[in-house]
C-alpha cells in the first residue's frame, strides 16, 4: 500500500476524522500511486492513521474514508457507505415515489466527493473528487440496484472538476432520461425541472423545510423574493404562508420563466416574477419608493474559497442592508447563505454590522440549515454550508 506521511505536527486534524489531506501537511508520498489509488496516511513518526484516496492534481492530496486499519477500500466499503446513506432517507420518510431528497451529501455521509440527488424514478449525481470519479462505473451499478431509477445524469461544476482534474462531462450516465421537463411535489407543491440544465441538480431540496418554516411569518404581506430561481420560497410564502402578493426576481430567463411555470400549475395568481440582477433589483425598487413587508435573500455562492471570504462577507453585507432598506418597521427578513466558507458566527455578525450602519434592529427569530437529508459531519464543519435566519427588523 502506497504511504503518504505528514510533517510533524500535522496529525491532529486527522486523528480528529476531518477527511482533508491538505497538501500543505504532507511531507512525502513512498510507493507511486496513481490519481484515485488507495494509500495509507501515516504520522512522521510512521502510525497509521487513516486510509484514503490519492489525488496529486488536487489540493485535497488525500480523501480519507476509514480509520480502521482493516477496512479495504472495495466495493462492499463503498456499497455499504450508500447503504447506510440511504437507510437514513428511508427512516426520515424522504422515500416518497413523486417527490425530491438527498440520498447522498458527501463528507456528510462518509462519501467525500459524491453527492447524489433523487427526483422522482430519477438520480441526478454531482462528483466533485477523483476518488468517486475512478469508482464511478461500479457506483453506478451499485446505485442502480439499490434505488432502482429509470435513468441517472451526471452534473458537474467546471471550477471543482479542473481543480481535481476530473473528465467528466454533463449528461446522461445511465438509463434512460425523461422526454421532457420533470414534474415533481415538494412539501404539496409541484415543481418543473430540468435534469439537463437546472442549477445545481436541478432543484434546491435543501431549502425544503426553511421555505415552509419562513412562510409562517408571511401572512398577509407583501414579499420580494430575491435570487427565487423555480421560486420555492416565493410559491410557498403564497401556498403555505397566505402572503398577499408575491414578486419573484432572478437573474436568469430561464429561472424566471420556470418559476412562472410552476406558479399556473399550482393555481397560484398572486405570485409574480421577473428577470433581473440581485443588487441592481433592490436598489431600483428603493429609489421607486417600493415597500415590502417581508423580502427573502437567497443567493449563489459568493465564497467559493477561503481567499475570497472578506469580498463575500462585504456582499452579504451590502445585500442585507438594501434589502433591509425596503422594509417597514415589524418587517420579516429571510437571508441565506450556501457559501460553506462562511461559518454561522460570520454571517450572524455580518447581520450585526448591518443593524449598525443602518440603525435598525435586528431580531433574529429562527437560525436554521439545510433538511436533515444533508447531515453535517461533526468532524468535517465544512459540511454544515447552509445558513438561513428568519428575521423581524424594527
Amino acid at each position: 500500500m502506497p504511504e503518504v506521511i505528514l510533517k510533524p505536527r500535522k496529525a491532529r486534524p486527522f486523528y480528529g476524522r476531518h477527511p482533508w489531506v491538505l497538501d500543505s501537511a504532507v511531507d512525502r508520498v513512498e510507493g507511486n500511486p496513481a490519481d484515485g489509488d488507495v494509500v495509507d496516511l501515516l504520522s512522521d513518526k510512521g502510525k497509521f492513521i487513516a486510509r484514503g484516496v490519492f489525488n496529486r492534481q488536487s489540493r485535497i492530496r488525500v480523501r480519507l474514508y476509514t480509520w480502521n486499519a482493516a477496512e479495504a477500500l472495495d466495493d462492499s466499503f463503498w456499497r455499504r457507505r450508500l447503504e447506510t446513506a440511504l437507510e437514513l432517507r428511508r427512516q426520515l420518510g424522504y422515500d416518497v415515489p413523486n417527490g425530491a431528497a438527498r440520498l447522498v451529501f458527501s463528507e456528510g455521509d462518509g462519501l467525500s466527493g459524491l453527492v447524489v440527488d433523487r427526483y422522482g424514478d430519477y438520480l441526478a449525481l454531482q462528483v466533485t473528487a477523483k476518488a468517486m470519479a475512478v469508482r464511478l462505473p461500479s457506483i453506478l451499478t451499485m446505485l442502480a440496484e439499490l434505488t432502482h431509477p429509470r435513468g441517472m445524469v451526471i452534473r458537474t461544476e467546471r471550477g471543482v472538476s479542473r481543480s481535481e482534474g476530473l473528465e467528466l462531462r454533463d449528461g446522461p450516465c445511465w438509463g434512460q432520461m425523461p422526454d421532457g421537463p420533470l414534474v415533481i411535489v415538494d412539501q404539496g407543491l409541484q415543481y418543473e425541472l430540468d435534469l439537463a440544465e437546472g442549477q445545481k441538480t436541478g432543484f434546491y431540496i435543501d431549502q425544503r423545510d426553511n421555505r415552509v418554516a419562513a412562510a409562517r411569518y408571511l401572512r398577509d404581506r407583501r414579499v420580494l423574493d430575491m435570487f427565487c430561481y423555480s421560486g420555492g420560497f416565493a410559491m410557498a410564502a403564497s401556498a403555505h404562508g397566505g402572503a398577499r402578493d408575491v414578486l419573484g426576481v432572478d437573474a436568469s430567463q430561464k429561472a424566471v420563466e420556470l418559476a412562472a411555470s410552476n406558479a399556473r400549475r399550482n393555481g397560484l395568481t398572486n405570485v409574480r416574477f421577473q428577470c433581473g440582477d440581485g443588487f441592481e433589483t433592490l436598489q431600483a425598487l428603493i429609489d421607486a419608493g417600493e415597500r415590502f413587508d417581508a423580502v427573502v435573500l437567497d443567493p449563489p455562492k459568493f465564497a467559493r474559497s477561503r481567499s475570497s471570504l472578506n469580498e463575500a462577507m462585504r456582499a452579504y453585507h451590502w445585500l442585507n442592508r438594501l434589502a433591509i432598506a425596503l422594509l417597514p418597521p415589524g418587517g420579516v427578513l429571510v437571508t441565506c447563505s450556501c457559501s460553506g466558507h462562511v461559518s454561522r458566527e460570520d454571517f450572524l455578525y455580518m447581520l450585526v454590522g448591518v443593524a449598525q450602519q443602518t440603525g435598525r434592529e435586528i431580531q433574529v427569530l429562527e437560525q436554521r440549515g439545510p433538511s436533515p437529508d444533508h447531515p453535517v459531519s461533526a468532524a468535517c464543519l465544512e459540511s454544515e454550508y447552509l445558513k438561513c435566519f428568519i428575521c423581524r427588523v424594527v
